[in-house]
């Protein structure tokens, strides 16, 4: 709890949260716990949902419920809570979340590359429920890359409802900006661009050839757009990144410090002979 008031309300660029892992590693106790100082200090709370198959067997088991029942039976599911990845929710749960206001985070890269599943975004969407997008870690997303989650979101679910109109462009872009915002219960401060919120701005250049002719600006961010398409980085007014010219970092010394340490981290896990 030191970290929530050290950091509630004292720095706009940093928003404190509870962040139990997920309802087959955390017991009913904690969670419990975990809820009830979310609601204490008025701070969102995060948690792991319904990830994979595994875990929703594994807490049918243990509690005789489903990961999203379980929840609901702890009366853990309130507006204040996202969810990341919820690949399994059978419909009924859907409607729960939509009900209790639960946002979700839609991790794409990371279900793909853990075979999870796919997560059923289009009837999460059509329940009303807040979606946004996130990238999860590194060790099951590599590139950490928002670009490659707004494609894949815009294509996957496409593929896997076979209707081709299933979450447009304009949807996803949606989900990657004020979606995500409202996912996480912040579009009082970020998310849009309007006045009384937070400037995070970034500016997309659209002048190289795999970006020409353009005859729709969303659906060109959407589908053929990417990280280095970025002109320029701003956050809260301030300027990051300008002409794809770092202003407030030293990226040759951060190259350095990361190549020793994972010579380093490589070190400490070579098999001696």
């Amino acid at each position: 709890m030191n970290f929530l008031k050290r950091w509630k309300g004292k720095n706009e660029r940093i928003v404190p949260a509870i962040a139990p892992h997920a309802p087959y590693t955390v017991s009913p106790e904690h969670l419990t716990q975990a809820i009830r100082a979310a609601r204490h200090y008025d701070v969102p709370l995060t948690i792991h949902l319904a990830e994979t198959q595994t875990e929703v067997q594994d807490v049918q088991q243990r509690y005789n419920a489903t990961p999203v029942q379980h929840l609901e039976n702890l009366g853990f599911l309130d507006p204040r809570v996202f969810a990341a990845h919820v690949v399994w929710p059978n419909e009924s749960e859907i409607a729960l979340m939509a009900k209790r206001g639960v946002g979700v985070i839609h991790n794409p890269d990371s279900n793909l590359k853990l075979a999870s599943g796919f997560a059923p975004i289009p009837a999460m969407l059509k329940a009303g429920i807040k979606i946004g997008l996130g990238t999860d870690g590194a060790a099951s997303n590599n590139d950490l890359d928002m670009w490659e989650a707004i494609r894949l979101t815009a294509l996957i679910h496409k593929g896997t409802t076979l209707d081709p109109t299933a979450v447009p462009a304009n949807t996803v872009l949606r989900m990657a900006t004020l979606g995500g915002a409202e996912a996480l219960g912040l579009a009082d401060k970020i998310g849009a661009i309007k006045v009384g919120l937070q400037a995070d701005l970034i500016q997309v250049q659209l002048q190289e050839p795999h970006l020409n002719p353009l005859y729709n600006v969303i659906s060109h961010l959407v589908y053929a757009a990417d990280a280095q398409d970025v002109d320029t980085v701003i956050v809260n007014g301030q300027i990051l990144m300008h002409k794809r010219e770092m202003l407030t970092v030293d990226s040759n010394k951060i190259r350095r410090e990361v190549t020793y340490l994972a010579e380093k981290i490589k070190a400490e896990f070579r098999p001696s002979n």
